[in-house]
């Protein structure tokens, strides 16, 4: 079973981090195997699927200052959490540290990455890139800001659901940093199902545009959709989900401050 490699891959960590399991209302025995396999282990089982919100109801179940997330299909290189974990206490005003993904057996580095280690917005004391977006699996968060804006929230599907908790961070005038020294495996497995994927994307990304950004970001980012349900199905499918969800979307509208926006601003100029 891949999340029971990956729970033996975190507990050979020199680190020897808690680790906790928030099982996804999982129905395929994944739970039984983890209680026998890995009785160390701390499980939260949920009665049903939560989606990313899971990470939140595991963030909120432990006391650590500090809280780092892996997926079933990822985790951490010997020595990336403490290195983290020394950034972090150094740099109070930091939330959450993107790690650099490395993905698959050949190691290459995750694309989005390379697009956080080019940030234009500045780098913390000349060193790491400051950024408004991260990988879910690669990301270490000070766990009392992550869950005062409300962690990830439901119902978000898993893909683009980290731009809502990046943007509600920097919001509140806390930093997000990309660590380019700090490694996270990543083994995707090739069983995804790409096409769901693309329309959890898109649904994700009107999700966070039009609950934060000003009503003209807002109709740009539909736009976009909108051009490629044209020719994408998922795309249709993206708008038609939050067309249904609009009445909830506008009732939490809490559009972002002016200098977070014109940070949007910058990184779209600038293709990141």
């Amino acid at each position: 079973m891949r999340l029971c490699a990956t729970l033996a891959r975190l507990a050979a960590l020199p680190e020897r981090p808690a680790v906790i399991v928030v099982d996804n209302a999982s129905a395929d025995g994944t739970a039984e195997a983890i209680s026998d396999e890995h009785p160390d282990v701390m499980l939260v089982r949920l009665e049903r699927y939560a989606g990313a919100h899971a990470r939140t109801v595991g963030a909120a179940a432990v006391a650590t200052p500090y809280v780092a997330f892996s997926d079933d299909d990822s985790w951490w290189a010997p020595g990336a959490l403490a290195r983290a974990a020394d950034l972090l206490d150094a740099h109070a005003g930091v939330a959450l540290l993107a790690a650099r993904v490395v993905l698959g057996p050949d190691e290459r580095i995750d694309p989005m990455c390379e697009r956080m280690l080019k940030s234009p917005l500045g780098t913390l004391a000349g060193a790491w890139p400051f950024v408004l977006g991260f990988i879910a699996c690669g990301a270490v968060v000070r766990r009392a800001p992550f869950l005062d804006v409300g962690g990830f929230r439901e119902p978000c599907r898993i893909g683009g659901e980290e731009e809502l908790v990046a943007l509600d961070l920097a919001s509140r005038g806390w930093l997000l940093v990309y660590v380019h020294e700090v490694i996270a495996h990543h083994h995707p497995s090739a069983l995804r199902n790409r096409t769901a994927r693309r329309r959890d994307l898109l649904r994700n990304r009107l999700r966070t545009a039009w609950p934060r950004r000003p009503i003209g970001s807002a109709l740009r980012e539909t736009c976009c959709v909108v051009r490629r349900g044209i020719r994408e199905q998922e795309a249709r499918g993206a708008l038609v989900n939050v067309a249904l969800e609009s009445p909830r979307l506008a009732g939490g509208r809490r559009v972002v401050p002016q200098d977070v926006e014109l940070q949007l601003a910058r990184l779209a100029e600038g293709g990141s």
